[in-house]
Parts: structure tokens; sequence; C-alpha cells
């Protein structure tokens, strides 16, 4: 019976969280005393000296010591009621309705000084005064009608309550116990406005049927019929579609809480049956408008771009329905049986035809083609509509969002190359002929208002212009994976490849963190929207490739889009003269020339609180002058040859306790356990050798894991890595250590200019270095060559996949306290596809360890485990303390090594049941806790991306109810 109770105080707070803080008993006379009383005791008895209830403790204010108490007069009426309902059933707690009357009228009582201001008549003053208890002060007054009630049009804001079927009212108990009393039948009001008698007749509402008992809920948000309470507070008419939480497909466009929905892909929203009418009849991926009014600017309606989920983020919309006999909320699915949306959703490998096709110009290899019925509808649908740049949404427990500040307008430093102009055709070697697409491209205009536009621009950004992208990312909520600090990402990203089945855009780690995301791409060369699909995640360096489908370009686009060309050697160096070009957030190419200063900076990134993607083992350029720390793009010579990527790297630093809020560092603290530390990112080139690599294995066909892009299946390279963080330490140090002068030489002759040596910081756990490896070890040569860079391991890890090496084993030269070793040391292969699997359970996403959780050197002695991620409020892991940062080792005995063996434990756990989990942390502090199962509200649930179909797949794997399987 708690268990219910609770189930359902905590359903009703997600469904009508907005009242929190507007919601007032306008009917109760309520009173006041200085009791001092605290939150969490409303609802507890208020007695007097004899010991007698007088009164309930309904809320205080947290200002002062005040305190107010509800009169028992109701709370007795509703008793009596449940009473009866216990004999009338049999001695059982069956569901009891307790008749509530309403006007839809708010109530103030004002003393008979007021309502003589407001043209009271003194003989109606006299009549009342004689007619009401001794010591009455006041009458009721009208202090607002909510529209569309029983009252509109027939009471106004100050009108004096004279007699009520033909009594005197002056206070709330008698005017409510006529209203109870009165459901569905009609009253006479006497009033008074402005010194004028007036009867009134109006017919009692019943509350009840104006309160809602039912609410939609479709990726993550809560929409249900607008309550009186809010009715009251917004001056809405009851009953309108309202957003009480717009979760991720509403937020991603924009949409506010506490929004009302008019429109939705053109229709008129008038009720929820509406909007699930028209939410049934689209499909996965689809964009339509959406029109909606706020209470804060209710005389205009706002219009905004909502884009449904492509891929399984959240369950299929769903209605839940308040059970008052078992004091549950039940849910039934939403949309009919072969709805769009869910047909969508469960068409799997069964539907696709698997042909052969022949590769295109530039790409080798034999490819599987698929052909998908829905992809040309998709893409479609997205090629004409705008970009709606909304602030970054809030995430459920707490988010510091990626602050994206205003950047300058072009800083034009070589004024010599103004008005030259490069012909496109120079980069592909077409010839000087125009083709056909970009003479009808001409006839539009819009190549004239690039010309006119770039007249002033250097020759490298009108070359490089119509090879950048703006990208716009989400992370769904219910997905946040691998520590991701944010939901809202925004960068600039460059197209590396580009032919008639494929595009190809390389962008920094910082843009595109994780796969688990919705990304929306803007290109510079032509107002065109279109979505994107991350396919590589370099687990090294802080780079991503994400794929697009040129056809949804259109003709005019297709003929202006192209990729960039790349020029990975020679590499920089100090002093070297190269342009920085990127795009504003207006889609304004923005450029300048800089220096190189430091061709070779070694990156020291430090874990962040909640370890999250970092990149290691890397050097990056730094150049005299940029644009900021926001400001991404790419390093060009002045042909517009990308040299490097300007990417974005997120890290983190002490936070000052001036600058971080109390209530901000309670919440770090409950989140993660730490409230030290806070998000903040610079910018540094990315050399653009590490993605030539990458990009042409892809376009060759390497060996590797097939992946379905753009209906056509390609093997994604796998990256041979050695798993161990390392950093450079100058000679001079390591000569210090004892390292011989011989090697000192050795090392300077090889690498005149870093004048260093490469040592362990630590072994990444699970990998094969980490029982080899020590921290402190220094690198001196590989299969008795000399190494000085990361570059030189990472060709060492190449060579071997050249001979095939399967075991992938490097013959290493190392210097440990005071002794030259020899050692052959393992490498590790990886993919590019991130996390590809989570598990929801109990409310905690959990995950097999990421490599930013690996790198920390750390692993529970009883196998990986599973990581606890994120958590959500409300849910049991809240409730008995599961929170994240931490790893699942046991559960009821049973060791969970890795997410396999943990979903096949979490399928035999029943409803309600207790059970006993073991964690380590972080820190490796190891504590068993209890915590209570509902399946009824918190399925135990997984994602998981299926390469098959390019898609995440949402798959329940334990839940009370068979239906929501």
């Amino acid at each position: 019976m708690w268990n219910s109770i609770f189930g359902r105080c905590c359903i009703c707070f997600l469904v009508y969280d907005a009242l929190q803080g507007s919601h007032r008993l306008n009917l109760e006379a309520q009173l006041e005393a200085a009791s001092g009383t605290k939150g969490g005791s409303s609802g507890s008895p208020v007695i007097d000296w004899q010991g007698r209830a007088v009164a309930l403790n309904a809320g205080s204010k947290s200002s002062s010591a005040s305190a107010f108490f509800l009169p028992l007069e109701r709370v007795v009426r509703a008793l009596k009621f449940l009473q009866d309902g216990w004999d009338s059933f049999g001695n059982k707690w069956l569901a009891v309705t307790i008749p509530r009357g309403t006007l839809q009228v708010t109530f103030l009582h004002k003393g008979f000084d007021e309502t003589r201001r407001l043209g009271l008549q003194s003989e109606t003053e006299q009549m009342v005064r004689h007619a009401s208890p001794a010591g009455e002060t006041g009458m009721l007054v009208v202090d607002s009608v909510v529209p569309g009630g029983p009252a509109h049009k027939h009471l106004e804001p100050g009108d004096v309550l004279v007699r009520l079927n033909g009594e005197v009212i002056t206070q709330f108990l008698k005017l409510e116990t006529v209203l109870d009393d009165s459901v569905d039948q009609e009253i006479d009001l006497l009033i008074e406005r402005g010194g004028t008698s007036l009867t009134v007749k109006l017919l009692v509402q019943d509350l009840h049927s104006i309160t809602p008992n039912y609410f939609l809920e479709v990726s993550g948000a809560v929409i249900h019929p607008l309550s009186y309470q809010q009715a009251r507070n917004f001056r809405f008419t009851c009953g309108l579609v309202y957003v009480t939480e717009p979760g991720y497909m509403l937020s991603r466009a924009g949409v506010p809480r506490h929004a009302i929905i008019k429109k939705f892909a053109g229709e008129e929203i008038s009720q929820l049956d509406d909007f699930i009418l028209v939410l049934s009849k689209l499909s996965r991926g689809a964009r339509v408008p959406l029109e909606y009014i706020s209470y804060m600017d209710r005389h205009r309606s706002k219009s905004v771009l909502v884009t449904v989920d492509c891929h399984e983020w959240y369950a299929p919309p769903q209605i839940y329905t308040r059970e008052d006999s078992p004091g549950l909320w039940t849910a039934k699915a939403a949309l009919p049986p072969g709805s769009l949306l869910l047909s969508s959703v469960n068409g799997g490998t069964n539907d696709l035809a698997f042909e052969t096709a022949e590769s295109t110009t530039n790409e080798v290899g034999i490819i599987e083609h698929v052909n998908q019925g829905n992809n040309k509808e998709w893409a479609d649908g997205c090629t004409s509509m705008e970009t709606n740049y909304g602030h970054a949404t809030e995430e459920p427990h707490f988010q510091e969002e990626l602050s994206v500040k205003t950047k300058k307008r072009r800083v034009e430093e070589d004024s010599s190359a103004n008005g030259i102009i490069i012909s496109d055709c120079s980069i592909h070697k077409l010839g000087e002929e125009k083709s056909k697409e970009e003479r009808s491209l001409e006839n539009t205009g819009f190549s004239e208002d690039l010309g006119t536009s770039a007249a002033n621009a250097s020759v490298a950004e009108q070359v490089i212009e119509p090879t950048l992208v703006m990208f716009e990312v989400h992370v769904p909520p219910s997905c946040m994976l691998d520590g991701v600090h944010s939901q809202h990402f925004f960068g600039t990203g460059v197209i590396v490849y580009h032919s008639q089945s494929m595009g190809l855009v390389a962008v920094d780690r910082n843009t595109v963190a994780i796969s688990v995301s919705d990304v929306m791409l803007s290109f510079a060369a032509f107002p065109v929207e279109i979505p994107g699909e991350v396919v590589f995640l370099h687990p090294v360096h802080n780079y991503a490739l994400v794929a697009y489908d040129p056809s949804a370009l259109g003709v005019a686009g297709a003929s202006v889009v192209r990729a960039a060309e790349l020029l990975p050697e020679p590499t920089l160096r100090r002093g070297d003269s190269v342009y920085l070009v990127g795009l504003s957030r207006s889609m304004q190419a923005t450029s300048r020339k800089s220096i190189v200063t430091n061709p070779c900076a070694a990156l020291n990134i430090g874990s962040a609180d909640c370890p999250r993607y970092r990149a290691t083992n890397m050097e990056v350029i730094e150049l005299d002058t940029d644009f900021g720390s926001t400001f991404s793009g790419v390093l060009t010579d002045e042909h517009g040859r990308v040299q490097a990527i300007w990417g974005s790297f997120s890290t983190q630093r002490k936070a000052r306790r001036k600058e971080r809020s109390k209530e901000i560092r309670k919440k770090l603290k409950l989140k993660y356990g730490c409230s030290t530390s806070e998000d903040h990112q610079f910018v540094r080139g990315i050399p653009i050798y590490a993605i030539s690599q990458v990009l042409e294995k892809i376009i060759q066909g390497a060996a590797g894991p097939r992946l379905l892009i753009n209906g056509v299946k390609r093997p994604m390279p796998l990256v041979r890595i050695l798993e161990a963080e390392l950093y450079p330490t100058l000679l001079s140090k390591a000569r210090s250590f004892g390292l011989s002068d011989n090697w000192v030489q050795a090392l300077v002759k090889k690498d005149p200019i870093r004048r260093q040596v490469l040592r362990v910081k630590g072994c990444l756990a699970g990998s094969k270095a980490e029982r080899l490896l020590e921290q402190g070890d220094m690198l001196l040569a590989i299969n008795n060559e000399p190494i000085t860079c990361f570059r030189d391991i990472e060709n060492a890890c190449q060579e071997l996949d050249k001979y095939g090496d399967s075991e992938g084993g490097l013959n290493v030269t190392i210097f440990r306290q005071g002794r030259e070793m020899e050692l052959v040391v393992g490498t590790d292969i990886r993919d590019g596809n991130g996390t590809t699997r989570m598990v929801n359970w109990c409310g905690c996403i959990v995950q097999d360890p990421h490599s930013a959780v690996r790198a920390l050197g750390f692993l529970p002695e009883e196998g990986h485990g599973v990581y606890v991620a994120r958590w959500c409020h409300g849910s049991p892991v809240h409730r008995y303390g599961l929170y994240a940062l931490q790893w699942i080792v046991e559960v009821n005995g049973n060791l969970t090594p890795d997410l396999e063996a943990f979903v096949n434990v979490a399928k035999g756990l029943e409803h309600g049941e207790f059970v006993r989990v073991r964690t380590v942390h972080l820190n490796g502090k190891p504590r068993v806790l209890t915590l209570k199962q509902d399946l009824h509200y918190w399925p135990t649930w997984e994602l998981r991306f299926d390469p098959e179909t390019a898609t995440w797949r949402r798959r329940t794997i334990k839940a009370l109810d068979c239906s929501l399987a």
C-alpha cells in the first residue's frame, strides 16, 4: 500500500510540477501562527493544549517563522466520505469520489471599508452586518474569473457577493459548502457591481472534470489538458493542450514549459486528442511546424520546427491514466496500431532488401546496398527547413550549458588578397567550364550574391567557405552516456569527402561528443539544413566524422557544396602563416591571417570530476591570434588547402567559491560527489594528417565492421593504439633521472626541435600495456628506432597492421629506475563507434566502463563491472542512494562483470523485490546497499545501436505490464 502511495505521489509531481509555488487554496480561510515549522511537515496535525487536532499544517514562509494551518471542517467532510466508502465496500479501501464544485472564480475576503470603495451600498452593508455573525469585518469579492468557465461573462473582478441561494455569505467555508453540495446544479448569486445589484444564475461545475487524470508522454514530454489551477494562474481556458515538461523532442525545437499548443503540422489543436491524431500520422524523422503561446507572451504566437525522433531514444507515445482504486497511474499505447510512427519503429531488417552495388568513383571495394523506403521522404522533408537556434535545454537533474558567445565579424589582415578569386574547379581539377547545375544556380541569383559577399574576402576564405558546415548537436537526456556534460552543442566542421552517395564532415569531439545524438548540418555554400549521422569517433584524437546524404542537398545545393582539399604534408612549422577560417552563428564566413607559434604543443588535459572523453597523446597547433575560445573552423594555407582543424577541447578548472552558488555546489555534490570544478573550453589546431589517414581507409574500404551509411554498407576502419597515457619530458630533465648521454644524443639527432622523451603517465585499466608499463617509464625506442613524439608510436602501430600482426606487440626499449629494458608491449584495437549499448535499470543508466573511466587506471577486482553513468530524480536509485560514478559489481550475490551478465541478472528480479547491490566507487571504496525495484514506473530497458539499420533500437527487458515490452 505504501509503495502505491509513493508511486502515485511521484507521478503526480511529474504531471503537475508547474503548480509548485503557484497553487493556493483560494476558497479556504487559513490560520497563521509563528510556529517555526519547516519543510516536510505539511499535513501534520496542529493540536491544542488538550491534545485535540484543530487544524492541519499547510505551509510556511521560508523567510520567516510564520506557518499556515488549514481548518478541519472540509477535512472532516472528506474523511466522512472515506469512512462511508470503507463500510459500503465491505471494509475495503476502494476509490471514493468526494464531490467538489467550482465556478472557476477566485474570491478574496475584503474589509467593509474596501467594499464601500468598490461601490457597495450602505443599505446592503447594514443588512450584511446584521445577518452575519458578530465580529464580521468584510465580504467576499471576485478577484478573477477563468475564461470559458461557468462565471465567464457573468461575473467580473470587483463584484461583491451578497447572497448565495438567498443566504448571506461572507466566509469561504459557507461558500465552499454550497458549491460542493450543488455539483451540476444551478445556484443564484446576488452581487453588487459598482453600486448596482445584479442577480446571476450559474451552473456549478464538477471540479474533478477539469482536473486532469491522464497525460500523454512522448519523447520525454508530459502533455495534458490545462488544469483549473493553472488556467486560473495563466488566465487560459481549461482543457487546452498544456506542456508541463517539454522533454526532448519539444525542447529541442525550443518549446518551453507552460506552453499552450495551438497548431501542430498545420492542424488546429484544441484538445489532447487532436495532438495525438496528428502525431499518429507522422513518421520518424519528419519535421513539422508547431505553433504555441505562453502565459508570459500570451498575445503573440510562436512557431518552431519540431523533428520527430529518428531513433528510439524513448518509448512509443503512451497515455498515463490515474487509477484511484489501486492508487497507480497505468500506461497504455497512445497511438493506434498501424500508425506511421509505430510502423517505422517496428520496421527492421526484414523489410530491407540487400543488393550488391558497384563502387562509385574514388570508392574501392565491394559494398552492400540497402534499399530504405523512408530515406527519400525523410531526406526530402529536411531540404527546405530553416535552422532554429534555440538555447540549450535544461537537463532534468543538472546541467551546465555550453557557453556560446557571439563571435566577431571577419578581421581582414591581408589587404593585398582582396578581390582575388580562385576558380572552384581548381580544387577538383574539373576544367574551366561550368556544369549545368552551376548555370541553374546562377539563374537563381544565389551565386551572384555569393560573389558580392566574397568581394572583400581573402583567397583562402573564398576557397574554403563552400566546404564549411555549422553543427547543431542535441543529446537526449535519457541517453547521456560517457560522462557527456551537456545536451546542446554548436561548432564548425569541414567537408573532407563528397560524392554522389556519401558526404563526410570532420569536426571536433567537443561538438560531437558521443554517437548517441541528433546532428543537424547547415551548409555555408547553400542555405540548407539536413540531418547527419555519427559514423566515426576517434578514440584518441579530438575529432569525429559525420556522414550526410548528398541527395538531400538538392540539385542546386549539390552543385556548390564540395569537399576541401587536404594538405597533410608538409607539416606546419613555427613561423608559418596560416588562415583561420570559420563560421559565425549567422553562417557568415570569418577569417584572419595568423602565425604558428608552436606546431607541436603537447596536450595535458586532466581528468574531469565526472570522467568524460579527453584528448590524450596529441600534439596541437598554437597561433599568435585567434577569435577566442568558442570559435572553431580550419587552418589553411594561402590557397585554401586545409592543414589543420581548429577544434574545441573540453576541460575543467577549479572553481572559485564566489563563482559557484551554494545550490549548484549542492547539486553537483549530490550527483557526482564533487563540487570543486567547472567546465571550460579552449581551441587549438588538430593536424589534418590524423584525419586523412582514417579517411583514406574509409574511402578505400579497409577491413573492419560494416556500417550502414545512406543505404550502403561500408567497412569502417579499426584503430590500433597503445593504451597508455604519455607526456613529454625535456631531455635536460631526463638526464637528471639517469638517462645516458648516448640516448640523449640519439634522441636529439632524431628530433633536434622537440628535444624530449616520452614518459608514461598511466595505462588504461584492462589494456594489454597495463601490466608491462609503469608510471614514470621513459619510452626510448620501438624496434630499435628512437621515438620522440606521439606520432612515432602511431606510425609503429600502423606498421603492425601492414604486416598483419594480429597480436600487435611493439618491441619497446624503456628506461626504468636507472635501467634500460626491452619489452614486448601489446597494443589494443578499437573501433570508432563509441559506446553502443546502455541499460536503464531502476532509473539509472548503466554501461560498460568507457575509455575515460578506464584511463583512471582502476577497475574493480571482481571484473570490469557495469558503470553507473547517470540517475533520475524520483527513481528507486535516487530514493536509496545509488548514484553515478560507481561500478555495480554484484546484484543479489551474482557477479556482474559486464553488461550482458548484468542484464541476465536483471531479468530475474521481480517487481517490489528488495535487491542487494554491491558497488565500488571511482575512489575504490566498496559499498553495499539495498533498493526496492519498481517495474511499474521504472521498467528495465536497453538502448543498442544496430549497424544493420544504422539506428538506435530500444528494447524492454523487464516490465510489470507485458504490453509495454
